[in-house]
């Protein structure tokens, strides 16, 4: 338990002192194996306000599914919505880099670029932080994501202050954390009838 405060809190100082030119902190000995499988996305924050508005009008918790693309080194990223009472699902296919822990792709509908970093796993707790950092075309406009992953619909409130602890270190508002609401949730690859409320 020790190691986990202590791990965290050199995270908390090192974001605070980064600037946009500093190399992001990734997890160490970070395992794709064991980040494949069910989550769920319970917290957001963007210094995009677009994404921050769309979020505010509709604050519910996503389900997502990570699988390994079949004969590839890649992975997808399945994620699932309820949407006037139908489950919408929408796979995105995720590149890995170079580097364990960073992967790639890129979103057509917005011409952005997305470069996704994983900056902490928990197995114990069954949590992890992702930081999306966006760059659009033409245009260059650049936008940061970070989103708390659990493996559970709730997460604890030390989980949480630290998400936000970190969210503030990587340019969001204290008040930019948005914490999605649980109001029934459906599943990649499930019918609507197989709705679980949690």
């Amino acid at each position: 338990m020790m190691q986990k405060v202590t791990r965290l809190l050199v995270l908390l100082v090192l974001g605070s002192a980064r600037t946009q030119q500093d190399p992001i902190l990734l997890q160490e000995n970070f395992d794709l194996e064991k980040f494949m499988g069910g989550w769920y996305e319970v917290a957001v924050a963007s210094t995009c306000p677009h994404y921050m508005q769309r979020k505010r009008e509709n604050p519910l918790i996503v389900a997502l599914r990570l699988d390994h693309v079949p004969f590839g080194s890649n992975f997808t990223m399945t994620t699932a919505t309820l949407r006037n009472g139908s489950c919408m699902e929408t796979s995105t296919e995720y590149f890995l880099t170079n580097t364990t822990g960073r992967f790639f792709h890129h979103v057509a509908r917005f011409r952005a670029d997305i470069d996704s970093s994983v900056l902490h796993t928990d197995e114990d707790d069954g949590y992890a932080v992702m930081l999306q950092l966006s760059t659009e075309k033409p245009s260059g406009n650049k936008t940061s994501i970070i989103k708390l992953y659990s493996r559970t619909a709730d997460v604890s409130p030390a989980v949480l202050h630290h998400f936000q602890a970190l969210a503030m270190n990587y340019g969001m508002n204290e008040d930019a954390v948005i914490i999605n609401q649980n109001k029934g949730v459906c599943f990649p690859g499930e019918k609507v009838t197989q709705l679980q409320k949690l």
